[in-house]
């Protein structure tokens, strides 16, 4: 069923206090809550689960209780009860905790978890496809964070705006200058999404976001195929999914010198603008040195779209691919060129204050690109590339992006005649031991999940660290059918979703508990109107680089919601990507098994 933003306004209230918005269970009168922090101390998936999960909450200060319930909201009748399991773990804040499971209630309706008639949880759902709107609203995210257009009541509903940034007299920085282009001279790059808080367009960060989203669809093409997001290009032929990332494609495809095939780093004011709405912020925007790093992930990104779109656009397919093989052969003639921003200040005017997404090492880049060319094309010249490549598991990141490639892969291995067996083999072999190792460090975090196990994962944007542990699950569940690897995707998301040491669902309007004051300049021009929904904020970070009031140090506690928090409540795309596949992944298993175990 089609989902509008309209809708996400009404559900977003509804998940704040279903128990007095439901029209379902308005009926009966709603139970009398506990103190928030009673609720808070049972911390759970906020939305709720299908009905064949693993169902677990996580009991924090219960003293002396040995018993839980799960109640009714309907009828505040018990439909179950169970013992609870002390953890051998305690959290990294000290506290004990308990385990209560609940998995096998399996009956849809709208409930909550009381532990010894005291404390009692926030209200959750088990039903098929509970994770529908938010895997829609993940991607929606998207449509909120478009340059250079209107977004119209139609489809943004309360958060329409005017256009911001049209982005058709872009200045070539100094140091971006070619004797085609000139310093001062005008382009035009237009559309793309906005990177994240800020209002800037990032050619590296982008890379991941869209390479992210394409795997997603490649993944699960029926799925995505059939899902209806609420866009204006819906209806025309191409997959929503595929239509927003064409959208930042689009803008992407012009960041390419069309003499040379190198591409710029960033398209960026000289400093961050303020926190003003999108068309009241008009300062001079600049295309910014081209980059072996840009260049390699935009072969990449081109590569993958060249044969993502071919069934839909074929002419336009062409094109992508004509623009990949260009920019490879620029990165092939210019392997070193890093983006050092402090550097290149002492060079050129002006100066440039924003995001550096600075990245001094290239092999990744390389891997990813040869790795989606030689799908693309077949041409060995690209799998001579990828001979002896160390194939060691790293969970890909904005600078680490080798295994977007050796995902696609893995993926494609019946159609790569090219590529040894034996190194397939050994790849998912890789792949396989990287989660086995992953799930079983799960088991000693209080929490039950992965990201939980190891206090150094709590870095900036920590919740797609977890969000991105959630795809390597989904991945080893496809490629062994161990469903266990599956449970582990679905703890992921619990933990996004509310079963963490912070008591917040992560994701913006989804959950009852979740941040309000985002660091998203969208969001802060429109302080009267509730935080743009399906957004994943970057998560505890002990860094606390931005030196807001954090009420604690720990690590998986180091979250403030505050605008002022870049360091743990900004959104960005590249977060968004990971929860877009995870959550739509689990959707889309779901529709097909109906059940996780």
């Amino acid at each position: 069923m089609k989902q509008t933003i309209g809708q996400f306004a009404v559900l977003s209230a509804l998940l704040t206090n279903p128990l007095a918005a439901s029209p379902v269970i308005s009926a009966v009168p709603a139970p009398k809550l506990q103190q928030s922090s009673a609720a808070e101390n049972i911390r759970l998936n906020q939305l709720g689960f299908p009905p064949g999960a693993k169902k677990i909450a996580v009991i924090l200060a219960v003293d002396d209780a040995t018993g839980f319930s799960v109640v009714d909201a309907q009828t505040g009748k018990q439909v179950f009860t169970g013992k609870l399991q002390r953890a051998d773990e305690k959290t990294w804040s000290g506290k004990s905790s308990w385990i209560a499971e609940f998995s096998r209630l399996s009956r849809p309706g709208n409930y909550y978890l009381e532990v010894a008639g005291a404390a009692r949880s926030h209200p959750f759902r088990i039903q098929q496809e509970v994770y529908r709107d938010l895997a829609a609203a993940s991607l929606t995210a998207f449509y909120f964070q478009r340059a250079s257009s209107a977004l119209g009541e139609e489809h943004a509903g309360i958060w329409a705006r005017a256009a911001g940034h049209p982005d058709n007299q872009v200045q070539v920085h100094a140091s971006a200058a070619t004797a085609s282009r000139p310093t001062g001279s005008l382009i035009s790059a237009s559309k793309g999404w906005y990177d994240a808080g800020d209002y800037n367009k990032y050619v590296v960060n982008s890379g991941i976001t869209m390479g992210t989203l394409m795997s997603a669809f490649e993944r699960f093409p029926q799925y995505f195929v059939a899902q209806a997001l609420d866009i204006p290009e819906a209806g025309n032929g191409l997959p929503d999914i595929l239509d927003e990332v064409q959208y930042n494609l689009e803008w992407l495809a012009a960041m390419q010198d069309p003499v040379d095939g190198g591409v710029y780093h960033k398209l960026t004011t000289a400093s961050f603008e303020g926190m003003v709405a999108a068309d009241q912020a008009r300062a001079q925007r600049y295309v910014v040195q081209k980059t072996t790093a840009a260049t390699l992930d935009f072969a990449a990104v081109m590569a993958q779209a060249a044969r993502v779109y071919r069934p839909f656009q074929p002419a336009q397919s062409s094109q992508y691919l004509r623009a990949a093989q260009s920019a490879w052969q620029w990165a092939q003639e210019n392997p070193d060129i890093r983006y050092r921003q402090s550097e290149l200040n002492k060079h050129f005017d002006p100066d440039i204050g924003t995001g550096t997404y600075g990245d001094e090492l290239l092999d990744d880049e390389r891997i990813w690109a040869a790795a989606e060319l030689l799908i693309s094309t077949g041409d060995s010249r690209f799998g001579q590339v990828l001979e002896n490549t160390d194939n060691q598991y790293l969970l890909p990141s904005w600078s680490q992006v080798k295994w977007l490639g050796l995902y696609s892969l893995l993926l494609h291995r019946d159609a790569l005649q090219r590529v040894n067996s034996d190194s397939l083999d050994a790849l998912e072999q890789q792949l396989l031991t990287a989660a086995a190792q992953l799930r079983t460090s799960s088991h000693s975090s209080p929490y039950r999940v992965a990201i939980g196990s190891d206090p150094h994962l709590f870095v900036w944007g920590s919740n797609a660290v977890a969000a991105n542990q959630g795809i390597l699950f989904i991945e080893a569940y496809r490629l062994s059918g161990d469903a266990s690897f599956l449970r582990s995707a679905q703890d992921t998301l619990d933990y996004l979703l509310g079963r963490n040491a912070t008591g917040y669902s992560f994701v913006t309007g989804f959950g009852h508990h979740t941040p309000q004051h985002p660091h998203h300049r969208l969001a802060a021009a429109r302080p009267d109107l509730p935080p743009l929904p399906g957004f994943l904020v970057g998560g505890p970070n002990p860094g606390q680089q931005d030196d807001c009031e954090y009420p604690s140090d720990v690590a998986d506690e180091s979250y403030s919601d505050t605008q002022c928090s870049y360091a743990s409540n900004e959104i960005a795309i590249n977060w968004n990507a990971p929860l877009a596949y995870l959550a739509n992944g689990l959707n889309a298993l779901q529709e097909n098994a109906r059940d996780v175990d």
